[in-house]
């Protein structure tokens, strides 16, 4: 048993690795890329910017989560590529060390396209990612955390306002290699004058391809801004759909809590056996605030995933390395 464990892991690797590097690709420069952000960027120094390229096609645009209903009476729920729309909660959490707040962003695309070359093993639809920026008592970010809506491909960067012994042991001045995206190993956010976190994205698999803080002033005239309607994280499991409403996610049965039409097949196929989970990289609801038995985890390993689950962001950290 022990020696079967082994040999799963050992091809899990594998297929991470693989599919980690094929992404890492040059993506074209455009004169005027759009950057959405959230309606209120101007007055708030902790709403994340997200640089899309690619936007010409309707699956690089961050979307809206919508529902309709079909004449047979059949709800179906979808991303609007046409509305854009972030959802957001402030959340206050506790440690040794003292008290923080995390400011988490949510946004979703239609679909991660099919691919053999590159080999998106993440093809699939209702697709998202979230940006956690993590501040002190003073409102000073501490910490960049981002992760697709899976679970998957997390990263937690420090900013030049984390203290020197918060770090996890070892921890290298070197580029963070994110399974194929090079990212900084500190955002520098002391001196700029109106500091914003702009996050830039891969097209076609949404994934984080590079983090940096820009002047707020210097925006308008880099990029064409689209705003963003900023709303609770609740509103997901409100959408409107005829004269009522239904939830983005499945609500009863196996998949209870998971994005609706958003399982991934390969990701099922090649990495449910080493992972023990049937529906390993179906996106899912975060809500740290909200009961759910459907852990928001960031190892595949099965006997860390308790020990790796996002929603209990203290004991995440720590497991992390990360001495908030």
């Amino acid at each position: 048993m022990k020696k079967a464990c082994t040999h799963c892991l050992l091809i899990l690797l594998v297929l991470l690795t693989v599919v980690g590097c094929a992404h890492h690709l040059p993506v074209a420069p455009e004169t005027r890329p759009e950057i959405y952000a959230p309606a209120d960027w101007q007055q708030n120094p902790l709403a994340p910017l997200f640089l899309a390229y690619g936007s010409r096609k309707g699956r690089n645009r961050i979307g809206r989560p919508t529902a309709r209903v079909r004449a047979e009476g059949r709800t179906d729920v979808f991303v609007d590529a046409g509305h854009p729309a972030v959802y957001t909660r402030r959340l206050p959490f506790d440690t040794a060390r003292g008290r923080y707040v995390n400011h988490i962003y949510r946004v979703h695309f239609a679909d991660i396209p099919f691919s053999l070359v590159p080999f998106n093993l993440a093809a699939g639809k209702n697709v998202g990612l979230i940006v956690i920026i993590t501040a002190d008592e003073s409102g000073r970010p501490l910490l960049v955390t981002s992760v697709q809506t899976c679970g998957c491909y997390h990263a937690i960067v420090p900013t030049d306002y984390l203290p020197r012994d918060a770090y996890p042991a070892g921890y290298s001045r070197k580029a963070l290699w994110v399974f194929g995206e090079k990212l900084p190993w500190r955002l520098a956010y002391r001196g700029v004058q109106r500091p914003r976190l702009l996050v830039s994205l891969r097209p076609d698999v949404h994934r984080v391809m590079h983090l940096e803080v820009v002047d707020a002033r210097r925006v308008p005239a880099a990029y064409r801004v689209i705003p963003m309607p900023v709303e609770d994280l609740s509103a997901l499991e409100h959408l409107q759909a005829g004269g009522g409403s239904t939830s983005f996610y499945y609500s009863s049965g196996l998949l209870k809590d998971f994005v609706k039409g958003s399982v991934k097949p390969w990701e099922s196929l090649l990495l449910s056996l080493p992972s023990l989970d049937l529906f390993v990289g179906t996106d899912k609801v975060y809500d740290p605030a909200r009961p759910t038995p459907n852990r928001f985890y960031t190892s595949l390993v099965p006997w860390r995933q308790q020990a790796s689950d996002m929603r209990h962001f203290a004991a995440f950290l720590k497991f992390w390395g990360w001495g908030l």
